[in-house]
């Protein structure tokens, strides 16, 4: 009897599970790994076992890495607490954390049609999955992304590949990618596709904390631009 094959978050929950990083990175910075919280596990599999369980293929959407607000809290990207309890309808026993950039998402998504449609067709990862946090001079955490330093990019970069293909193996389809920003993390990736060819395609989209830091009151513009691309795979 042949094995019944493991439905898309039962792929997404194992990947999650095992996540962690071996290298070594630079002084000062340290990695950000919510999956080693038991309860931020327990609230991603709720997550993904509510919009993934089946068979299908998703395309993928790619941010940068992990953030504290919103991934570091939930395990889920782009969706922080207050979103994951008031529009996913799911339990979240601690502080009401807010992020920016999940509001703008989660905005695109109810434009689509809302939760179960938007997720019934497309992934959000990252292209680096866990997170990097530095500590400035007075001693204040902050995030950091895997490109601000040339040290943290060639220490990473192995791993980040190793995630792509993992993404891929989850059940994403190779047609398409959506990169969530236009300068930095898509150069990288528009790069790292050429060499490796993940992808036919690589679109980009605004990042979401951009349009909520500087372009808030073209905000609907954002989210139509959204709209007609994701439409158009």
């Amino acid at each position: 009897m042949a094995k019944k094959q493991q439905v898309f978050s039962g792929r997404v929950n194992a990947f999650n599970k095992a996540l962690h990083f071996e290298g070594t990175l630079p002084d000062k910075i340290g990695i950000m790994n919510p999956f080693k919280e038991e309860s931020v596990y327990r609230t991603a599999c709720s997550f993904y076992d509510k919009y993934y369980q089946d068979h299908n293929p998703r395309t993928l959407i790619l941010g940068i890495n992990p953030g504290r607000l919103g991934a570091g809290a939930t395990g889920i990207p782009f969706t922080d607490p207050k979103r994951l309890k008031e529009v996913c309808g799911l339990e979240f026993d601690g502080p009401m954390l807010h992020e920016p950039s999940s509001v703008f998402i989660y905005d695109v998504i109810a434009a689509y049609g809302g939760p179960e449609a938007f997720y019934d067709r497309f992934y959000i990862n990252s292209v680096c999955p866990l997170g990097f946090v530095i500590a400035d001079d007075r001693g204040k955490v902050k995030n950091y992304n895997y490109y601000d330093s040339m040290p943290l990019q060639r220490a990473v970069q192995d791993f980040i590949e190793w995630n792509i293909g993992e993404q891929i193996r989850i059940g994403c389809i190779t047609d398409t990618v959506y990169c969530l920003g236009t300068g930095k993390n898509y150069r990288y990736l528009l790069d790292l596709n050429n060499r490796k060819g993940f992808f036919r395609k690589v679109i980009p989209l605004e990042h979401p904390r951009y349009v909520m830091q500087y372009k808030t009151k073209d905000k609907e513009k954002y989210v139509a631009d959204y709209l007609q691309k994701l439409a158009g795979i």
